[in-house]
């Protein structure tokens, strides 16, 4: 076959490629990509939800509320009649003003979002929308924790369970049940595992161990709230990661396992070797799956934590239903398609799928 008809049958395989895809990609059109559109469209107008008001374009004035903050310096609170500044008699530390006689004033109401010391001087960071910014930190603290340990237990189970033993059929299947378990119904059995009284059975057996005195408060103590969100979806989802994982796994011949221990590598080496080069596939799949979840996680915040605690997707449901501001809760789904977007690059890029 000469090069002109190799070069013809390239664009006849081109051509019927296409032809495939067609219908593929108005179906694409029609329900995913116009109501996008719609989205990012509402997000510069002020419409309300089951309103009747008229809507208004309003440009970047919803992604303004969202992301408008200040830095201001806190002055410090001097004596009354010595000028010096105030030492607080229990920390020895300065005491400064309280940052609500700062931030109003200004032309944009700003509410108190943290406060850091520079240089000997105390400042606090204000924002427009500090529920937003929060919400920002904590999806991708939770996210970023639970889907690391969820990659890790998921790989290591994948592993054990693709290996030859008795029982393994059984195993693979019981593993499935806590990610069979429906979202809210497996929240519910957490918020009695984690309630704050000796009735929770981590309270319990905490106190049976002599740690604690049983009434740890899980799920409303600032300091337990994420650690606890995180520990109930790594124990749902790592079996959806082991599966993803597990059927990369299948792929990868066992010719060339095989080969690797006639040349004498262990365990290890054909680990680095050969399972995780060929594995990267289905791990950036699995990865983007997993990642896409977590980022847009809804019902575990909302039935274990309700509004003391946003993540993207609920802090959105609160705007849309909560505020009825449908332009907001518009703008806030525009961020999390963004940031789900930057995700799947980077993946995508640091695990080199995209050059496979």
């Amino acid at each position: 076959m000469d090069r002109n008809s190799k070069s013809d049958l390239v664009k006849d395989e081109q051509r019927l490629a296409y032809k495939l895809l067609t219908p593929t990609l108005i179906i694409l059109l029609i329900v995913a990509i116009y109501p996008l559109s719609q989205v990012f469209y509402t997000s510069f107008t002020d419409r309300t939800f089951a309103g009747t008001n008229q809507t208004h374009f309003i440009g970047f004035n919803n992604y303004s509320k969202l992301f408008n903050f200040t830095i201001k310096e806190l002055p410090p609170v001097i004596e009354q009649g010595t000028n010096q500044v105030k030492i607080d008699s229990k920390t020895g530390v300065k005491v400064y003003e309280p940052s609500f006689k700062v931030l109003p004033g200004s032309p944009k109401r700003y509410k108190e979002l943290s406060q850091f010391n520079f240089l000997g001087k105390r400042y606090v960071v204000g924002a427009t929308n500090p529920e937003f910014i929060n919400s920002i930190i904590t999806t991708l603290i939770f996210t970023l924790s639970a889907v690391s340990l969820e990659t890790v237990f998921g790989l290591i189970i994948a592993l054990l369970v693709n290996s030859n033993f008795t029982g393994r059929g059984l195993m693979r299947a019981v593993m499935l049940l806590p990610w069979a378990v429906i979202t809210v119904v497996s929240a519910r059995i957490w918020e009695w595992i984690l309630a704050p009284s000796r009735v929770g059975l981590f309270n319990m057996f905490l106190e049976k161990i002599g740690i604690g005195n049983g009434q740890l408060a899980f799920l409303t103590a600032d300091n337990w709230q994420l650690f606890s969100l995180i520990m109930v979806d790594v124990w749902k989802t790592t079996p959806f990661m082991a599966l993803l994982i597990l059927a990369g796994l299948q792929l990868i011949p066992g010719e060339l396992y095989e080969a690797a221990r006639v040349d004498g590598a262990n365990k290890v080496r054909q680990f680095f070797s050969i399972t995780f080069p060929l594995l990267k596939p289905a791990l950036a799949v699995a990865l983007i799956f997993r990642t896409l979840d977590s980022l847009r996680v809804f019902g575990l915040f909302q039935v274990l934590v309700g509004q003391r605690l946003y993540s993207l997707a609920s802090y959105n449901y609160y705007q849309l239903v909560g505020n009825r501001a449908m332009g907001l809760a518009s703008a806030v789904g525009v961020i999390i398609f963004m940031i789900i977007f930057v995700f799947a690059v980077i993946y995508m890029r640091l695990l080199g799928v995209d050059s496979e």
